[in-house]
């Protein structure tokens, strides 16, 4: 859901923690590290804002997993690495449109918009998708949705607000929906964020965000219904880093079932290649070493520990941590 053009590719989730093969969590933020599928909506610094995903790319260092994790503080184990989340204040939207004078037509229910918040900073794709709406609602929704995306890191209940005042507004266009759907996710709003991306989906159609709606269904629970995601024709048709994010989040929802020998098998695909690095790889070894040590093949997960270490090269995971766990920190 991130907002900037620059960086436009539809990741938007990124964790930075990870859970325990156990199932427990050290949850430091009510932020899974699930899915990367988001959205970039902003034309700005064209830093990625993200999701982490979702399913998947915006982050938090939050938990430790062992499959694709974005939750409350009672998360089980999951796939990746998280972000962080804050509580935000609410207040009177201020708002102007870009390149002309200043209009305040805030509404009470909505989160303060500061006036150097600009239409102008959504990617432009997204601005054509309002285009429907009146001008001055045009320019409000794309403020918001600039704000949930600016704030989706740190403050992900503030951008949460944002993202449903964009959406009481502009409720019929898919991509707001979405955007709602995601910031939901970020901020642990499981059947919000399910609900809206399903919205999202029906409007737009397609199979992106299966992972990021497998991961909600184990927020609420339902390990067994991200397992049938995991399973479905959409499923099928995804390939890339986004079958792989899917992947994650099933192998996660197998360890919520403690179910951890399918968690290993689920992830064990051509991914698996100790020299590839990156996010997407750091990411995969690390969920892949969680499921092994859960399952008792602790030399295994070890190794594969290891291997999410070298290849991650932004330091998004605690893999090191791990090791040093496993080794008695020799």
């Amino acid at each position: 859901m991130a907002v900037s053009e620059s960086s436009g590719d539809r990741r938007s989730f990124r964790g930075d923690g990870t859970h325990r093969s156990d199932g427990s969590r050290d949850g430091r933020s009510s932020d899974r590290q699930g899915p990367r599928e988001g959205r970039n909506l902003s034309s700005g610094s064209g830093q990625d804002r993200s999701p982490r995903q979702g399913g998947g790319q915006w982050r938090d260092r939050d938990d430790r997993r062992g499959g694709d994790d974005r939750r409350s503080d009672d998360r089980r184990g999951s796939a990746g690495p998280r972000r962080r989340g804050g509580e935000g204040s609410f207040g009177a939207p201020r708002g102007r449109d870009s390149g002309g004078p200043q209009r305040r037509d805030a509404r009470p229910d909505e989160p303060d918009l500061p006036d150097e918040v600009e239409a102008g900073e959504l990617d432009p794709a997204v601005r054509r998708d309002l285009l429907s709406l009146d001008k001055n609602n045009a320019n409000a929704v794309a403020r918001h949705l600039v704000m949930a995306s600016r704030l989706i890191e740190d403050d992900p209940r503030l951008a949460l607000a944002h993202a449903r005042a964009a959406r009481q507004r502009a409720g019929r266009i898919a991509v707001v929906r979405e955007t709602a759907g995601i910031t939901a996710y970020h901020a642990g709003e499981w059947a919000e964020a399910l609900a809206e991306l399903r919205a999202a989906r029906r409007m737009s159609g397609g199979p992106g965000l299966l992972a990021v709606m497998a991961d909600c269904e184990r927020g609420l629970g339902r390990p067994e219904r991200a397992i049938e995601l995991g399973r479905s024709d959409e499923a099928r048709a995804l390939n890339g880093e986004e079958a792989s994010e899917l992947r994650m989040v099933v192998a996660g929802a197998r360890m919520d079932l403690g179910q951890f020998d399918q968690a290993v098998v689920t992830l064990q695909t051509a991914d698996l290649d100790a020299s590839r690095t990156g996010p997407a790889a750091a990411r995969l070894f690390y969920a892949y070493a969680d499921a092994l040590v859960a399952a008792g093949r602790i030399e295994d997960g070890l190794k594969w520990f290891l291997n999410s270490a070298a290849a991650d090269l932004d330091g998004d995971t605690d893999a090191e941590e791990r090791v040093a766990e496993l080794t008695g920190g020799a």
